[in-house]
């Protein structure tokens, strides 16, 4: 944490990204109470964070491990602080992607379906900046005649802090490549 040159660095190079690609997603994890963590530190963590809008930003809490040299530091922090500030970097990881999200709402986008709901009538999608299984989806209504492994165009129509949420374009594109299968 004591690099402050660095993170500046870090975020003039995001922001140069950015200007490049205006859709670029950023993925990063975070670790918290790690020993001679101090208040100031996670504060210009937390500062940083925001600034940087990392759109997809996970935490978890130090933990010693066995062997592990940082056992020996100086300055550990006590378990309820390092709760305290994974809960405190995860609403503000929240509320960044809350943001970054809202951004989106109004777009066209193409989106991959990896399920449908019919008698909700929608489908569970992912956009090109959602890893399966570990990012928010891509919730579509009205998914009439669209199936698993669709790529479908959608227009985004309202997100939270995690989820987009989508209507077909008009009018529906739906492309489905076949499956090819080799046995024996």
């Amino acid at each position: 944490m004591r690099r402050p040159a660095n993170q500046v660095k870090t975020l003039d190079r995001i922001k140069r990204w950015r200007e490049i690609c205006p859709d670029l997603t950023i993925r990063s994890n975070f670790i918290v109470g790690f020993p001679g963590e101090t208040e100031e530190d996670f504060e210009f963590l937390l500062d940083w964070l925001e600034e940087a809008e990392i759109d997809r930003a996970g935490c978890f809490e130090y933990e010693p491990v066995t062997g592990a040299p940082a056992n020996e530091l100086e300055g550990v922090v006590p378990d309820e602080v390092r709760r305290d500030r994974y809960e405190r970097l995860m609403e503000v990881a929240q509320d960044v992607s809350t943001h970054r999200l809202s951004l989106k709402v109004g777009r066209t986008i193409d989106v991959l379906v990896d399920d449908v709901r019919p008698e909700e009538g929608k489908a569970i999608a992912r956009s090109q900046w959602d890893a399966p299984e570990i990012d928010g989806q891509v919730i579509i209504s009205n998914a009439v005649g669209i199936k698993p492994g669709d790529k479908v165009s959608v227009t985004v129509t309202a997100s939270d802090e995690y989820d987009l949420f989508a209507e077909p374009s008009n009018p529906v594109r739906v492309e489905t490549k076949p499956i090819v299968a080799t046995i024996g």
